[in-house]
């Protein structure tokens, strides 16, 4: 089952998503994150609490993870600032829906790479990556080990 988004249709792939990126220069690239956003699924406010805060970044992310019956994680996220939400959406294109244990073993990061994020972009839109990807692994983890 593919995740969904915003507006009903399967979430993007990560591969998909850079088929479109690496034709894109600057300003368009920012366009495409900024779109990417917008297709989150609506986290609800009742979950955007401290204990959901991804710490180091500079705008205000969270993400909320739920182990689904077959064992997949499905992760709610949002951000207070466009592009940075964009950068959440493309993290989560990487692990959405996948079992735990296999998102607890993914190399995110690397994952991300051809993004060349960190020359795309300020930062201070890049430093919580890291964080943000060791909060999923390490609530993957969590769950895999529960299961």
């Amino acid at each position: 089952m593919a995740a969904m988004c915003l507006n009903g249709l399967p979430m993007r792939s990560l591969d998909d998503i850079y088929d479109e990126y690496a034709f894109l220069e600057g300003d368009e690239r920012y366009r495409l994150l900024i779109e990417l956003g917008r297709t989150l699924e609506p986290m609800p406010d009742a979950l955007k609490t401290d204990a959901t805060l991804v710490r180091g970044c500079s705008a205000a992310v969270w993400v909320y993870p739920t182990a689904l019956a077959d064992g997949r994680l499905h992760f709610l996220a949002d951000s207070n600032a466009a592009i940075t939400k964009g950068i959440v959406a493309l993290v989560l294109a990487a692990v959405q829906d996948r079992a735990a244990v296999e998102v607890a073993q993914m190399d995110v990061a690397a994952k991300l790479e051809r993004f060349d994020l960190r020359n795309q972009l300020s930062s201070n839109r890049t430093q919580g990556i890291p964080n943000m990807i060791a909060l999923i692994q390490k609530t993957a983890s969590r769950l895999a080990a529960a299961a």
